[in-house]
């Protein structure tokens, strides 16, 4: 029986595709579940009732626009998923979680989360204590908050904005985005008004969109080593206590 990922798409601009075809080359049936839909992105403090993750070998919860720290959020939707997680890794269920999914399980875990005077938008560098997991070279960023690392968590990788990586037992959270590629930028820059998020950092859309074109053969590369390397060494450790 071939394993299970589900993919929870927290945020309609976030499809986590090629993610998914990466974990499709490495033998997993892949699921999706969507939370907040199109119509609710001004207003998405919403009831959610989320599958039974302990169904699954891996859960991935991708990113989002909002902060996983609004009251409102953890109120609803939030706070039920960050329930699921710990009742999935506590069946030994592996998580990996991107961005704003890698914020949400720091919270869960019992990090804190909150925003950041370093936003990063754009491609960064960043240190790796473990580059068979952790490939080093460039990783596309889109954030506007950090987090502080679990209790027990083992922070793997950094730069000098923000913790970028940390594996707590079967679980991984980072703070980049692996699955960037050039259609989803478009995507993500045609809801950036007047490239806001871009121009906060002192970019255009023009300077992400001709460095994601340059780094985007290298970054499809590395990302599918992060995913090999998150199955054979974080899904196969001592589930987290």
């Amino acid at each position: 029986m071939a394993s299970k990922v589900l993919f929870i798409r927290n945020d309609p601009a976030e499809p986590g595709t090629t993610l998914g075809e990466a974990f499709a080359e490495n033998g997993f049936d892949v699921d999706t579940f969507a939370v907040v839909p199109r119509d609710q992105l001004e207003n998405p403090a919403i009831e959610v009732d989320f599958p039974d993750l302990t169904r699954y070998d891996v859960v991935v919860t991708m990113g989002g626009r909002w902060g996983v720290y609004d009251d409102a959020l953890r109120a609803t939707w939030v706070g039920a998923q960050m329930a699921a997680l710990r009742e999935a890794a506590d069946a030994g269920v592996g998580l990996l979680g991107v961005c704003f999914g890698g914020q949400l399980l720091a919270q869960t875990f019992g990090g804190s989360v909150g925003q950041t005077d370093a936003p990063e938008v754009g491609w960064y560098d960043i240190s790796t204590d473990d580059p068979q997991l952790i490939p080093p070279g460039p990783w596309f960023q889109w954030h506007f908050d950090r987090w502080t690392t679990p209790p027990g968590a083992v922070e793997i990788a950094r730069n000098g904005n923000a913790p970028q990586a940390f594996v707590l037992g079967r679980t991984l959270g980072l703070q980049f985005h692996p699955e960037l590629e050039p259609a989803l930028l478009e995507v993500w820059m045609s809801e950036d008004e007047q490239g806001a998020a871009a121009a906060a950092v002192g970019l255009t859309h023009d300077d992400l969109r001709s460095r994601t074109k340059e780094l985007a053969d290298d970054s499809a590369a590395r990302m599918r080593a992060l995913v090999r390397g998150y199955l054979s060494r974080v899904l196969r450790a001592a589930p987290q206590s």
